[in-house]
């Protein structure tokens, strides 16, 4: 068998050069997308399918919701436990190419990209927390960083690696208009980042037992109030918001009134079903079929 890499692949700019840079060294590239309630794997998906390369999917949710509540290396500016959630996704892939037989993990992480997460230092603790920083190559920024083990075993050829840097993307935008790549523009993809979201989820942050993977749903929906010390109440904008509402609601189980069949906003209640009235009144001249009551 020749040489295997296994790389974590969000599909966007950095991580499809970062796979073509190996595909061109001839090395059997397999990639992974994660997901949770605040990113997908939509885009790694796709552009797996570009680069005609294997892809898989990784259920994240478990993870990152546990880091919400203490990430070790601390929060970004909003809600992003970056560091910690980086390290443990690198974890992930390095116990996998354990077990079948991958000789490295790489990712599309660029050095000096991102403040928080992509300087020098971030690198280094990230590699080190994620426990295989030996062989996590990341291709982009390589000639800039300390050769990796698979560089110093010749299973890549690091002349052939890239020595980017910085917060520009034109030279990647270059590399991919040379290939033909499709991507999104660069930038975003995760809620957590999103000041407005992490705005919400603080609330959940806030009441205990509140924080859980469906509310972290719920809440990128409607208007959202606090009802009390313990309770949020949902209330939709549009049709969109209604049916994503009623949707995600009715996963809970935990569904405790509805209302006649009548034209309006839905509302869904977070927390003690006490505070109803307040939600009803918060719709109760638009009220649509569903006010529906989510407890914890």
């Amino acid at each position: 068998m020749g040489v295997r890499a296994l790389g974590a692949f969000s599909g966007g700019l950095d991580s499809m050069i970062a796979a073509k840079v190996l595909l061109d060294q001839h090395i059997e590239v397999e990639t992974v997308s994660f997901s949770s309630p605040f990113f997908t794997s939509d885009d790694g998906r796709t552009g797996a399918a570009q680069l005609g390369i294997p892809w898989r999917e990784i259920d994240y949710s478990g993870t990152i919701m546990s880091l919400l509540n203490n990430p070790p290396s601390g929060f970004g500016n909003n809600c992003n436990p970056c560091i910690d959630c980086h390290a443990g996704m690198f974890r992930k892939l390095g116990e996998i190419a354990l077990v079948e037989k991958f000789d490295f993990i790489f990712s599309g992480e660029v050095a000096g990209q991102r403040p928080m997460s992509q300087n020098r230092g971030s690198l280094n603790r990230v590699a080190r927390l994620s426990g295989f920083q030996e062989i996590l190559l990341r291709p982009l920024s390589a000639k800039l960083l300390p050769p990796t083990d698979p560089e110093e075993r010749g299973l890549v050829d690091r002349s052939k690696l890239l020595r980017l840097s910085g917060r520009s993307r034109k030279p990647q935008i270059l590399i991919a208009e040379e290939h033909g790549f499709q991507y999104k523009a660069p930038g975003g993809g995760c809620l957590l980042t999103d000041p407005n979201y992490c705005s919400r989820l603080k609330m959940l942050m806030d009441i205990p037992g509140l924080l859980t993977e469906l509310n972290s749903r719920l809440i990128r929906y409607g208007r959202i109030f606090r009802l009390s010390e313990d309770t949020i109440g949902l209330v939709g904008r549009s049709e969109e918001d209604n049916a994503s509402l009623e949707e995600l609601a009715l996963t809970g189980e935990k569904i405790t009134y509805a209302l006649p069949d009548r034209p309006g906003p839905t509302g869904v209640l977070i927390g003690d079903k006490n505070n109803l009235e307040k939600l009803k009144n918060l719709v109760k001249a638009r009220v649509k079929p569903c006010i529906l009551t989510l407890l914890p």
